[in-house]
């Protein structure tokens, strides 16, 4: 195996085709997807095909593509600055790139290497911005699907934002000193109100924010995102919480969200640690509500991570009431959270028609103390229970929920660390469910479900909930 350089055989450059020539030779689909490419700049396209496939024929024929009905004779190459040979003839293409090296026009031929002066990248388009991926002909498939992860990750309101700034590069050359102040303010420019505005379909605002931002450089507005994590897969972050990451001059996370996301965050970024676990609070929910704010004023924009959603067992309402109180603007991501995750390891419907039409979030505290909730009464008429709980709870957890009528039989599946690698999935009954405490092995956050709806559940990848059960009449027979 040849040692590994990272010296590419290929430089990078884009071409400057705006009103030029770009000439597409053939009739079938290899030629169809250059021009559908081309389609992507401000190029004039002609494509030279004495018998276009029908598809390709319509595509020219409503993109209005100037179409040259010839043979190939070698002066066609004559004005173009690109040629692409795509006939799906091997001879025929070599000819073709034959003649414009000739006359010292970059060519390229499809799926012959030795004959491309040129590569046509997998391209994301956020005109004027755009991402082109390439692979030195290693495979475009590699390329494609490398295309799609970027296109997921940057916003599709990108381009106009990009377009917006265009408008103000003058204005900030005049008035905005070189070096770091100007810097700055593109840096607030791309990742702040302005963007958000512009992300928001509100150019106007945008237009506002962006001349207050010229006029107040010494001023900055904090702003904070309450962005759910998700039950802890990396992949099930949201694009929009991916997005405001890479936007966030502080990071401030629970101990519950894995590291692998806090460093989906920027590199740069500053990153704070709340713990907030049983047995290591770091800061208390009043010390988190005062760095918020005390951000906010130094404005920062701060991504507040929390582990699955927000607004569910999140604490986000006291959060946003400081947030309020301070006058420092927020917005919330919302996240998929772990009950969610748990149904979905377990293949399990959380309603079910003709048995289960409710579903109920609560934690396993709020059933050991002294009054059932009030939405003792739907569990009882078959409502399914998501739990978010301890192990050290499930006792009180089950005998409580069988005080208030459940059957004792009534089937549960718990999840630990639902959605990850490491996730363990067990079942039983809910008479089952104090057995959970002696479970020490398990030390990830754990979900309890709880119903009809949950015997509809795939087991097959889960365990018993109690190793071995002696039952009394056997220890009576014996």
């Amino acid at each position: 195996m040849p040692p590994r350089t990272e010296q590419l055989s290929i430089f990078p450059a884009f071409f400057r085709v705006e009103g030029r020539t770009a000439a597409v030779f053939g009739n079938g689909d290899e030629a169809f997807a250059k021009a559908r490419l081309l389609l992507n700049t401000q190029a004039r396209i002609i494509a030279h095909a004495d018998r276009p496939e029908a598809d390709y024929h319509a595509f020219l024929i409503a993109n209005r593509i100037e179409t040259v009905r010839e043979a190939f004779a070698p002066e066609q190459v004559e004005g173009a600055v690109l040629v692409f040979a795509a006939t799906g003839d091997a001879e025929q293409d070599r000819r073709i790139v034959d003649a414009a090296r000739a006359a010292k026009i970059p060519a390229n031929a499809v799926d012959q290497p030795d004959y491309c002066d040129f590569y046509t990248p997998a391209l994301v388009n956020r005109a004027p911005v755009a991402v082109a991926i390439g692979t030195e002909g290693a495979g475009p498939v590699l390329a494609q699907m490398i295309r799609a992860q970027i296109d997921q990750l940057l916003s599709p309101s990108l381009g106009r934002l990009a377009a917006l700034a265009t408008s103000y590069r003058k204005a900030v050359e005049h008035l905005v000193p070189r070096g770091v102040s100007r810097r700055i303010f593109w840096r607030r420019f791309f990742s702040g109100p302005v963007a958000d505005a512009v992300a928001n379909g509100n150019l106007p605002q945008a237009r506002r924010a962006a001349n207050g931002l010229l006029r107040s450089l010494d001023r900055v507005e904090g702003h904070v995102w309450l962005v759910g994590a998700g039950p802890g897969a990396e992949d099930l972050l949201t694009l929009r919480a991916q997005r405001v990451m890479m936007e966030a001059d502080v990071i401030v996370y629970d101990a519950l969200v894995p590291q692998a996301i806090v460093d989906m965050g920027r590199r740069d970024a500053e990153r704070l640690s709340v713990g907030k676990r049983k047995g290591c609070h770091s800061k208390s929910q009043e010390e988190i509500n005062d760095l918020l704010v005390d951000l906010g004023h130094q404005g920062k924009r701060v991504v507040r991570l929390k582990s699955g959603d927000p607004l569910v067992y999140g604490r986000a309402g006291e959060e946003m009431a400081a947030l309020r109180a301070a006058g420092i603007s927020y917005e919330i991501v919302p996240g998929i959270t772990s009950a969610f995750a748990a149904a979905a390891d377990f293949e399990l419907p959380l309603t079910l028609r003709g048995v289960a039409s409710s579903l109920v979030f609560t934690t396993g505290h709020d059933l050991t103390g002294d009054v059932l909730p009030d939405w003792a009464s739907l569990a009882v008429s078959g409502a399914t229970i998501a739990v978010y709980m301890g192990r050290t709870v499930a006792a009180s957890v089950a005998e409580r929920l069988m005080q208030a009528g459940i059957p004792s039989e009534t089937t549960v599946a718990v999840i630990e660390n639902a959605s990850r690698a490491d996730r363990r999935l067990l079942h039983g009954t809910l008479r089952d469910l104090p057995d959970l405490q002696h479970r020490d092995e398990l030390i990830g956050p754990v979900m309890v479900i709880i119903g009809d709806a949950v015997a509809g559940a795939n087991f097959e990848l889960s365990e018993p909930l109690v190793r071995e059960r002696i039952r009394f009449d056997e220890l009576a027979r014996s």
